[in-house]
């Protein structure tokens, strides 16, 4: 499993002493407006934990916890992913590979998530040799989108992901 450090931030994968960090994080109704549409219950979260652990041993990537170097605290999560059609948990390996966060909504408009960002595009690029990389956001997550943009990745249109209509960028390279 791959720890990646950024200036402000290292990203380390999911483990179970991340559960607290997460769980604060993905309770909040604010993060989650456009991701679930509700805030994560504790024991989702620990789910969500134990299949992420799995796919790091089983194919090699999945979510990072976002931690603060300064402060040892978990300011968001980020992923390389396999994007699906349908709102499922297991990946699809036939599907482009995704770049995702969430940040703490205490952590707003500081720049970890083009920070973050970059290094999981990096590792993508670099270790995992992805020819291409997808992010996707409810059309109305104009922060999600504005990240898209300043990481250089293109429009391509809305289409369907996770079952629902999504505004989807990609990119062959960062800049």
């Amino acid at each position: 499993m791959t720890v990646l450090t950024t200036e402000r931030l290292n990203l380390v994968p999911f483990t179970d002493d991340h559960v607290d960090g997460l769980s604060a994080l993905n309770s909040d109704p604010e993060v989650m407006r456009y991701i679930l549409g509700r805030p994560e219950t504790r024991d989702e979260t620990v789910a969500v934990v134990e299949r992420v652990k799995r796919r790091w041993i089983e194919i090699g990537y999945s979510w990072w916890s976002f931690i603060e170097r300064d402060s040892g605290e978990i300011v968001g999560a980020g992923c390389l992913q396999n994007l699906r059609r349908e709102a499922t948990a297991s990946p699809d390996p036939s599907c482009p590979l995704e770049i995702g966060w969430r940040l703490r909504r205490d952590d707003w408009h500081r720049g970890l998530a083009t920070e973050a960002a970059r290094a999981i595009a990096g590792f993508g690029f670099d270790t995992v040799h992805a020819d291409e990389l997808y992010a996707v956001c409810d059309p109305d997550n104009v922060a999600s989108a504005n990240v898209m943009k300043r990481l250089g990745m293109q429009y391509a249109g809305l289409q369907t992901w996770y079952g629902k209509s999504l505004a989807t960028y990609r990119t062959t390279a960062l800049q």
